[in-house]
């Protein structure tokens, strides 16, 4: 899938296993859940871009869904590459996320 979006990640191959952790960490994650269903219907960050340096981990990329599902335009840019999860990068890179990790 070619999103347009650029992003350097270890491994695209890995989205899959990305998808599944995601998934799993929103399942665990209710409270911000419902919010991203709430922005997903209200849009608050239309035409906003947001930079992001943190820990790309499932529970990160939850919260990049949820800004993105606002209407946001997000950049995520790992800040340690020991904390990094390449699947979950892959994951969201593959979703149309500028990634950098």
């Amino acid at each position: 899938m070619d999103t347009g979006k650029s992003f350097i990640v270890k491994d695209i191959g890995l989205a899959e296993q990305g998808f599944l952790n995601i998934e799993y960490a929103e399942r665990q994650m209710a409270a911000l859940m419902s919010i991203k269903a709430r922005f997903s219907k209200e849009k608050p960050f239309r035409s906003l871009r947001i930079g992001m340096a943190l820990h790309p981990s499932k529970e990160t990329a939850v919260l990049v869904r949820t800004l993105v599902a606002g209407g946001a335009e997000v950049a995520l840019c790992a800040c340690n590459p020991l904390s990094t999860q390449d699947d979950v990068v892959a994951a969201l890179a593959k979703e149309g996320v500028s990634v950098y990790a």
